[in-house]
C-alpha cells in the first residue's frame, strides 16, 4: 500500500513539475450557467491533492470519533457484564442463606447481561415463588421465555415446578405430559412428573413412567416399590369406585399372574372385595395366597371373612400349622373362626395353645368367653383377670 501511495505521489510531482520546467503548464475551463473557472493544469492538479488530503482528514477524524464512541460503549456494556457476575455470585450466596428476597433482587436487577440471562431470569423466578410473588415469578418466567428461543426445556421445567408449588396440580400435569414427549427420560422431569401425577391420581401415568425411572435411577429400588405398590392400590380404588365388585374382579383376572402373586395386593384386593361384601371372592384369594406362601397379613383376615363355607379356613389354618409350627397367630385366628360355628371347647383349646406361645390379652378375652359356654365360671374369671393384669402391664 505504501509503495502505490508513493507512486502515486511521483506521478503528480511529475505532472505538477513537468509543465513548470518546460514552461507549459497548459489550461483548463470549467464552465456552468453561472461560472466559469480557469485555471492551468498545474493549479487543477494542486486543488485535487489538496480536495484528496482534506477527505483524508475527514474521513481521519470521523474514524476516530466513531472509535472512541464504541470504545466508550464497550466499557459502559464491559462494566454492566462485571456488576452482573458479581451480582450472580452474590445470590447465589444469599440462595444458600435462604434469602430469596436478596437473590431475586440481585438476579434480576442485570439478568440481561449476566453470562446466561435466561438462567438469571428462570432462579429468579422461583426465588420470587418461593417468597410468595407469583406476579414476579410470573414475569421473570416470561422474560425466560423470551430470551430461550427454541431451548425452552429449562423454562418448561421451571415452570412445572411453580406450578407444583403453588399446588396448581391439574395444570402441572398437562405441562409434565408435555415435557415427558419431548424429554422421556430427563431425571427432573420424571421426578416431577411423580409429583404431579401422584397429587392427581392419574395411577396408569404413573405405572408407566416407573421402567423410565429405574433406567435412569431417579429414586432408589425401595421407593419405586412403594410407588408401584400405590399405583395397584389406587388402580383398584378407581375400579371399585367404577363398577364396584365386578369391575374389581375384572380389573384382577386382567393382571399378570406375577401381579396377582403380590402378596400387598392380594391383602389389598381381599380387603376391597369385603368392603364391597363379596366374601367369598376375597376367600378364594385369601386362600390362594396361602397356598403360596404364609403371610400374617393373609391370616387376619379371615376373621372378617363371611361365608357359607368356613370350613376351608379352618383346614387352610391346620394345613398351615402343620406346615410352620406352633404359630401363635395361627391359633388364635383358628380359635375365633371355632367360636363363630359354636365350637367352644376345640376354641377354649385354640386359644390356650396361642397363649401357651405368648400372652394376649384379647385371647384371655376370647378363652374367657369360650370357658363361659362351657360353664366354667371360675376359669373363665380367672382368665379375664389375667387380661386385664396383661392390659395394665403393657399400658402403666
Amino acid at each position: 500500500m505504501l509503495k502505490v501511495l508513493l507512486l502515486f505521489l511521483l506521478l503528480i510531482a511529475g505532472v505538477v513539475l513537468g509543465p513548470l520546467i518546460a514552461g507549459h503548464q497548459g489550461y483548463v475551463l470549467i464552465q456552468t450557467d453561472n461560472w466559469n473557472i480557469e485555471t492551468s493544469v498545474t493549479g487543477l492538479t494542486i486543488i485535487l491533492i489538496l480536495a484528496l488530503i482534506i477527505i483524508l482528514l475527514l474521513e481521519w477524524l470521523l474514524r476516530r470519533i466513531f472509535r472512541t464512541s464504541a470504545r466508550t460503549r464497550s466499557w459502559f456494556v464491559g462494566r454492566k457484564h462485571s456488576r452482573a457476575r458479581r451480582q450472580t455470585h452474590e445470590a447465589l450466596v444469599k440462595l444458600a442463606e435462604g434469602d430469596y428476597k436478596q437473590v431475586e433482587k440481585l438476579l434480576s436487577r442485570n439478568a440481561d447481561y449476566a453470562e446466561q440471562p435466561a438462567v438469571n431470569y428462570l432462579l429468579a423466578a422461583e426465588a420470587a415463588q418461593q417468597r410468595g410473588d407469583e406476579a414476579r415469578a410470573t414475569q421473570h418466567l416470561a422474560r425466560a421465555a423470551e430470551l430461550s428461543g427454541s431451548d425452552q426445556l429449562p423454562v418448561e421445567i421451571t415452570r412445572v415446578r411453580i406450578q407444583l408449588a403453588r399446588h396448581e396440580d391439574h395444570a402441572a400435569r398437562h405441562g409434565i405430559d408435555r415435557l415427558l414427549e419431548v424429554a422421556p427420560r430427563h431425571p427432573e422431569v420424571l421426578r416431577l412428573a411423580e409429583q404431579a401425577y401422584v397429587r392427581t391420581s392419574a395411577w396408569s401415568s404413573l405405572m408407566n413412567i416407573l421402567p423410565a425411572m429405574e433406567k435412569t435411577q431417579v429414586t432408589d429400588e425401595a421407593h419405586r416399590a412403594t410407588l408401584q405398590q400405590q399405583c395397584w392400590l389406587g388402580l383398584m380404588n378407581q375400579a371399585m369406585a367404577d363398577q364396584g365388585s365386578d369391575g374389581l374382579k375384572r380389573w384382577w383376572q386382567n393382571q399378570s399372574r406375577k401381579t396377582r402373586h403380590e402378596t400387598v395386593l392380594q391383602v389389598a384386593m381381599a380387603e376391597h372385595l369385603i368392603e364391597c361384601d363379596d366374601h367369598d371372592t376375597a376367600q378364594n384369594i385369601v386362600l390362594e395366597g396361602l397356598k403360596r406362601q404364609y403371610d400374617e397379613r393373609l391370616v387376619l383376615l379371615m376373621p372378617r371373612l363371611k361365608t357359607g363355607n368356613p370350613e376351608q379356613l379352618e383346614k387352610a389354618l391346620r394345613q398351615q400349622i402343620k406346615q410352620h409350627g406352633d404359630i401363635p397367630l395361627l391359633y388364635s385366628t383358628l380359635g375365633q373362626l371355632l367360636m363363630k360355628h359354636g365350637e367352644w371347647q376345640q376354641a377354649s383349646d385354640a386359644f390356650r395353645e396361642s397363649l401357651k406361645q405368648r400372652p394376649d390379652a384379647f385371647d384371655y378375652a376370647w378363652l374367657a368367653d369360650a370357658l363361659d359356654r362351657l360353664h366354667h365360671p371360675e376359669e373363665a374369671a380367672q382368665m379375664r383377670r389375667d387380661g386385664l393384669l396383661l392390659t395394665l402391664k403393657n399400658n402403666p
